[in-house]
């Protein structure tokens, strides 16, 4: 219930703070002494679009998880690591007050794990074959601690929001000035014209890649919450050795592009603006400096 009223409520945020945006740039004047846009029906298109759009993403995100990772769901532990990988978890979960994830096993060589879902009570914490080869069990352990701390803090819903809402602005905004672009060029105050639609895909290609830049930017501060979280789930000592183990890890990061933000390893990027995970130092110094 708080979820879907958190939802109703964003939308209705991101509307009125784009209708204040507009006002106040003068917009809604100009497109008016200007053949007019529906802003009002813009408006909502936008936030139909931008937040249906991640929610429905988010509603998928198990499932898509599953299918790219191949990751085969533990119904029935099958051998001792199994039991543990699940009694672990549940130990976490009840700790942190949340309901009892699916629990994972997907099979790549690097060490990690991720954890998604639709909410709280409904999440998938999954873990690598080579995070459970090449860790001990106090590694291990302050992993899941890790990514159960990401359910409980309730970081899957939060980065959909924010990408909703970012969404919104880029589809918005790329059509507003996609139409008084392109009537700028051709004459036309119907809108509509031959620049529209390519002005309208640049817009939302730049617009897209500077939200992108926000949305990194909660990753990383999430992954320092996190690592907190699993201290106080499992230790600061194994959570510290956990992340200093992760340095091992060499290649390429085999998670889906989809859901590498996720996975507890994945600082990648062309500079720090691109990263989804700050670099393992600085999360290994902010958990010793937490001391």
């Amino acid at each position: 219930m708080l979820r879907i009223v958190l939802f109703v409520l964003t939308n209705l945020a991101v509307m009125a703070l784009l209708a204040i945006v507009v006002k106040l740039t003068g917009i809604d004047v100009y497109t008016q002494r200007n053949g007019g846009i529906d802003l009002q029906g813009l408006l909502v298109l936008s936030a139909v679009m931008g937040m249906g759009g991640s929610f429905i993403s988010l509603a998928m995100s198990k499932w898509i998880a599953k299918m790219t990772t191949h990751a085969q769901v533990i119904t029935e532990p099958r051998d001792m690591t199994e039991r543990w990988l699940v009694d672990t978890v549940r130990r976490h979960a009840e700790k942190a007050g949340i309901g009892m994830p699916e629990v994972a096993i997907y099979d790549a060589p690097e060490m990690n794990a991720f954890a998604t879902g639709m909410s709280k009570n409904n999440a998938l914490v999954a873990v690598s074959t080579g995070l459970l080869n090449q860790m001990d069990r106090a590694e291990v352990d302050a992993v899941l601690g890790h990514e159960i701390a990401h359910v409980a803090n309730g970081d899957m819903v939060t980065m959909t929001l924010i990408q909703g809402v970012l969404n919104t602005f880029v589809i918005f905004f790329a059509r507003v000035i996609g139409t008084i672009v392109d009537r700028a060029i051709s004459g036309n105050r119907e809108g509509g014209g031959f620049a529209y639609f390519g002005i309208v895909m640049v817009l939302q290609l730049v617009l897209g890649f500077l939200a992108s830049l926000i949305v990194l930017w909660f990753s990383r501060w999430r992954e320092f919450r996190a690592d907190a979280g699993g201290a106080a789930l499992a230790g600061r000592g194994s959570m510290i050795a956990a992340l200093e183990r992760l340095r091992g890890n060499h290649g390429e990061n085999t998670l889906p592009k989809a859901i590498q933000a996720f996975g507890i390893s994945g600082e990648g990027g062309i500079g720090r603006l691109l990263m989804s995970h700050p670099p393992l130092e600085e999360r290994i110094a902010a958990l010793r400096a937490s001391a």
